[in-house]
């Protein structure tokens, strides 16, 4: 059974034999770069100061070679288009640093103003002649997105102001994903992950548009959350623009690659935080659920792809919906947050979702345990998830800077022991 064999008896809730993974396959499955510079390192796949391709700029992860990805087991790989959270074009690499120093190569307009407090200023599409759109602190590995919120001036507001990021995808662009597909169907035996929508309705790193030189509309990420109660008209209206366009989009692509892609990531949208929901059922029926349905139904009627939901946090009380919404696979499975108990998960909804994550845990665990707890939570895990399928593994969500080498060895080494 090869690696896109998997998958797919994973995603049909049956036994793979080896235990399906991944890594990089998405921007919530992903390693930091650093991480990344020190595993290729440790297994010897590059000389010392060999830099590594930053592919995700906004939360700094880096590009998961095939080498590494054979080394580790990985059995999924992306198809994305080039742009970025910034605006700009993976193209063009240039050599950078880390502020810890780590060499890496970032694209060639990842243009930044470094401050007097040691701070880092990016800029949408590289462009410096506009203000900044995200900062990364002195001693900070990722960028948090900088609020450029105009006056809000209500009877001038305008829903296309919040569509201003989302776009119908191009000759050019449609060009390119086909020919990543077709060489990665053709090429090698990966599962493929299809990053290509625009269908996370309300996702909270696109609100303040770190992409965008001068972001109009509702922008700031507090007055966002309010205007889900407060404007739902106005919210409702921009998820409907957006709707339009990631339907056309979808429509474009299945056209142009068909079922080369197994799965989808059809919404990023976080509705949880560590105690619970931050946003009531009734709120995420009436706003959020229509239009996940409307996405996941014409999917499914179709194309072959699988439907992909991220959501961080506590959404136990939301599972339910987001089955009933059309979504095959939650990720990343947050049981470190209050109510995500793995066996009451497993035992409640393994039937109906496939559990995408959920590995190990990456806020106390793998950064700051021993590499011994690190090998017994992954197997304690697994064997709770993998039981009769239904389950890719992946840590829950990124693996963040500064873990441990020891503590990444660990895990590579536990994953190893499944496969």
């Amino acid at each position: 059974m090869n690696s896109r064999e998997r998958i797919k008896c994973a995603l049909s809730h049956k036994q793979a034999g080896k235990l399906p993974v991944d890594f990089g396959s998405s921007p919530t499955t992903g390693i930091h770069i650093s991480n990344v510079y020190r595993l290729r390192q440790y297994y010897g796949l590059d000389e010392p100061g060999t830099p590594v391709k930053v592919v995700e700029p906004y939360q700094m992860l880096g590009e998961i070679s095939d080498d590494l990805k054979d080394i580790i087991g990985v059995d999924v790989t992306v198809l994305e288009g080039k742009g970025t959270f910034f605006g700009y074009n993976k193209e063009n690499w240039k050599e950078w640093k880390l502020n810890d120093g780590t060499p890496v190569l970032v694209p060639g307009l990842f243009n930044t103003q470094k401050n007097k407090d040691g701070s880092m200023y990016q800029y949408a599409k590289g462009d410096k002649n506009f203000p900044p759109s995200a900062k990364m602190p002195s001693k900070g590995f990722f960028f948090d997105s900088i609020i450029r919120q105009k006056e809000i001036v209500e009877e001038e507001l305008n829903p296309e102001d919040n569509l201003e990021e989302y776009s119908l995808i191009s000759k050019k662009d449609l060009n390119y994903l086909k020919k990543q597909a077709e060489n990665v169907y053709n090429n090698t035996e990966y599962a493929v992950m299809g990053v290509i929508g625009s269908s996370g309705f309300g996702d909270i790193a696109f609100v303040p548009g770190p992409m965008l030189k001068n972001p109009k509309g509702i922008r700031d990420v507090e007055e966002w959350y309010v205007s889900t109660c407060t404007r739902k008209d106005y919210v409702k209206k921009v998820f409907g623009g957006q709707f339009e366009i990631a339907i056309e989009n979808y429509k474009r692509i299945f056209k142009a690659i068909g079922n080369i892609i197994d799965m989808v990531y059809v919404s990023g949208t976080d509705f949880g935080m560590q105690q619970g929901l931050f946003i009531s059922l009734d709120a995420y029926r009436e706003l959020f659920k229509p239009f996940h349905k409307k996405v996941n139904r014409w999917i499914h009627e179709n194309t072959g792809w699988k439907c992909f939901v991220h959501t961080c946090g506590s959404v136990y009380e939301l599972i339910p919906d987001l089955i009933d919404a059309g979504f095959d696979i939650l990720n990343p499975v947050q049981i470190s947050a209050k109510y995500m108990d793995p066996v009451k998960l497993k035992k409640e909804y393994g039937r109906d979702i496939v559990f995408w994550g959920g590995g190990v845990d990456t806020q106390k665990t793998l950064p700051i345990g021993t590499p011994k707890q690190v090998k017994e939570e992954v197997k304690k895990l697994v064997d709770i998830f993998n039981s009769d399928g239904g389950y890719v593994f992946n840590t829950v969500h990124n693996v963040q800077a500064n873990v441990p080498i020891e503590n990444l060895v660990a895990l590579v080494e536990a994953i190893q022991e499944y496969r």
